[in-house]
Protein backbone atom coordinates (compact mmCIF):
# COMPACT_ATOMS: atom_id res chain seq x y z
CA UNK A 1 0.00 0.00 0.00
CA UNK A 2 1.16 3.42 -0.71
CA UNK A 3 1.88 5.59 2.07
CA UNK A 4 0.99 9.32 1.88
CA UNK A 5 1.76 12.33 4.55
CA UNK A 6 -0.42 13.95 7.07
CA UNK A 7 0.01 17.20 8.69
CA UNK A 8 -1.80 17.04 12.54
CA UNK A 9 -2.23 20.17 15.22
CA UNK A 10 -1.92 18.72 18.33
CA UNK A 11 -1.10 20.03 22.04
CA UNK A 12 2.24 20.18 22.76
CA UNK A 13 1.69 18.08 26.41
CA UNK A 14 -0.15 15.19 23.76
CA UNK A 15 2.55 15.08 21.43
CA UNK A 16 5.40 14.93 24.32
CA UNK A 17 3.10 11.79 25.26
CA UNK A 18 2.48 10.30 22.10
CA UNK A 19 6.64 10.43 21.81
CA UNK A 20 7.54 9.11 24.79
CA UNK A 21 4.55 6.38 24.22
CA UNK A 22 6.18 5.38 20.86
CA UNK A 23 9.93 5.22 22.29
CA UNK A 24 8.59 3.14 25.47
CA UNK A 25 7.15 0.56 22.83
CA UNK A 26 9.47 0.75 21.00
CA UNK A 27 8.06 1.71 17.89
CA UNK A 28 7.34 5.27 16.07
CA UNK A 29 4.52 8.16 16.10
CA UNK A 30 3.39 7.07 12.87
CA UNK A 31 3.02 3.50 13.78
CA UNK A 32 0.83 4.39 16.85
CA UNK A 33 -1.10 6.32 14.68
CA UNK A 34 -1.65 3.78 12.31
CA UNK A 35 -2.14 1.41 15.24
CA UNK A 36 -4.99 3.63 16.32
CA UNK A 37 -6.72 3.89 12.84
CA UNK A 38 -6.98 0.55 12.06
CA UNK A 39 -7.96 -0.46 15.53
CA UNK A 40 -11.12 2.24 14.67
CA UNK A 41 -12.02 0.97 11.34
CA UNK A 42 -11.91 -2.69 12.93
CA UNK A 43 -14.45 -1.36 15.29
CA UNK A 44 -16.32 -0.21 12.97
CA UNK A 45 -16.47 -2.98 10.28
CA UNK A 46 -17.13 -5.53 13.33
CA UNK A 47 -13.76 -7.28 12.45
CA UNK A 48 -13.87 -10.64 14.83
CA UNK A 49 -10.09 -9.77 15.94
CA UNK A 50 -11.98 -7.30 18.00
CA UNK A 51 -14.51 -9.89 19.77
CA UNK A 52 -11.53 -12.13 20.99
CA UNK A 53 -9.21 -9.13 22.22
CA UNK A 54 -12.24 -7.79 24.03
CA UNK A 55 -12.75 -11.10 25.84
CA UNK A 56 -11.05 -10.05 29.74
CA UNK A 57 -9.35 -13.36 29.95
CA UNK A 58 -7.92 -13.13 26.69
CA UNK A 59 -6.72 -9.91 27.34
CA UNK A 60 -5.68 -9.65 30.48
CA UNK A 61 -3.39 -13.06 29.58
CA UNK A 62 -2.14 -11.66 26.51
CA UNK A 63 -1.02 -8.37 28.94
CA UNK A 64 0.29 -11.09 31.35
CA UNK A 65 2.07 -12.26 28.46
CA UNK A 66 3.44 -8.80 27.39
CA UNK A 67 4.86 -8.01 30.84
CA UNK A 68 6.27 -11.28 30.89
CA UNK A 69 8.16 -10.78 27.17
CA UNK A 70 9.54 -6.85 28.41
CA UNK A 71 10.95 -8.50 31.68
CA UNK A 72 12.54 -11.21 29.97
CA UNK A 73 11.20 -13.81 32.39
CA UNK A 74 9.82 -15.86 29.58
CA UNK A 75 11.00 -18.87 28.70
CA UNK A 76 11.18 -20.05 25.45
CA UNK A 77 10.31 -23.46 24.13
CA UNK A 78 11.55 -25.25 20.64
CA UNK A 79 9.15 -26.38 18.38
CA UNK A 80 9.21 -30.38 19.56
CA UNK A 81 9.42 -29.53 23.19
CA UNK A 82 5.75 -27.64 22.33
CA UNK A 83 4.45 -30.22 19.96
CA UNK A 84 5.17 -33.57 21.12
Amino acid sequence: MQKARINLTLDADLIDFIKEYAESQRTTVSEVFTQFALKLKRIKENDPTETILADPDFSDSLLRTIERVKAGTVSWQGYDEVFK
